[in-house]
């Protein structure tokens, strides 16, 4: 079994497409054909099903990617380390971030980081809170800016909260409740909901308020965007339900109230793989993150208390 077959296998389970996966890892698609049927020849079981018209992982083939993931991990932080004894010259970090981050300004830790360290590559990842957690307990991700659920919370990961917001309700301007400054969740029974899609923090927090108002949440359009989801709002096209920080600044025209019975939050939280040896530039940009968000989250309540 070799270091580039696991490489190729894990290529070939992230981009499920063997031209792509070859794009990836700089070599023929024969090649890394050649390679796979290598290793599943040695390993004596099939890892690929080549009977669709997209390539499909076996289970066999997951257990040997998850595992393949660690080993290269573990290969790319030895390397890492090594240059880590020069200082952070060069690597790879992989950032993941919700589809709607409030007041945290990713952007602003990948600028600090990348005029720091002009020589390590940094990519993003946008996806829903709990498939960045799955992420980052098979190492496809170094950190990730997620909400937490209960489902996060007990598996596998080093959580800290930055920030925890208000969720507010958004009405169309003519909405008969458009003129209130608190709405009960058990007044929007009678609507339709705009809302983020099912594995979103957002989602769950919708489904579970309707839930102890006594109804379930009739969900009429999905995104995962909060600026969508106002101009859709504004359109007269239902309600939401989103964090107050998405409600203010330039956008359409909507009505803004307080939820109450149930009151509701959402924390965003920097979370990492507990007990994981990160490479010197991944455990770089935790560190800075940490920094820059607490210190921030520290001003504004300073700044919040003294108004």
């Amino acid at each position: 079994m070799e270091l580039r077959q696991l490489r190729y296998l894990v290529a070939l389970a992230e981009e499920r497409h063997f031209t792509r996966a070859a794009a990836r890892e700089h070599i023929a698609q024969p090649a890394i054909s050649q390679q796979i049927r290598r290793l599943e020849a040695e390993v004596g079981l099939t890892l690929v099903d080549r009977s669709t018209r997209h390539v499909v992982i076996t289970e066999a083939g997951e257990l040997l990617v998850a595992r393949a993931r660690r080993i290269l991990a573990q290969l790319d932080a030895a390397h890492a380390e090594m240059e880590g004894l020069r200082g952070v010259q060069s690597g790879h970090v992989s950032v993941g971030a919700m589809h709607t981050m409030g007041p945290v300004d990713v952007s602003l830790a990948l600028a600090v980081f990348h005029e720091r360290h002009p020589g390590v590559e940094l990519t993003v990842r946008e996806q829903s809170s709990e498939e960045l957690a799955e992420m980052l307990r098979v190492d496809e991700l170094d950190l990730a800016f997620l909400s937490v659920t209960e489902r996060i919370e007990s598996h596998g990961l080093g959580l800290q909260q930055l920030v925890s917001e208000e969720l507010v309700a958004i009405l169309p301007m003519d909405h008969q409740l458009s003129a209130r400054r608190e709405v009960r969740m058990a007044e929007l029974a009678g609507d339709e909901f705009i809302a983020y899609r099912k594995g979103a923090r957002l989602r769950e927090l919708l489904t579970s308020a309707g839930r102890q108002a006594g109804y379930e949440p009739r969900v009429q359009l999905e995104s995962n965007e909060s600026q969508r989801i106002r101009r859709l709002v504004a359109r007269g096209l239902g309600v939401a339900i989103l964090p107050r920080s998405d409600t203010q600044g330039p956008g359409p025209e909507t009505a803004v109230a307080a939820l109450i019975d149930p009151s509701l939050t959402r924390d965003i939280t920097l979370a990492w793989r507990h007990g994981r040896k990160h490479p010197p530039a991944a455990a770089e940009f935790i560190e800075l993150a940490r920094v820059i968000f607490t210190q921030l989250q520290s001003h504004q309540a300073t700044h919040s208390d003294a108004g």
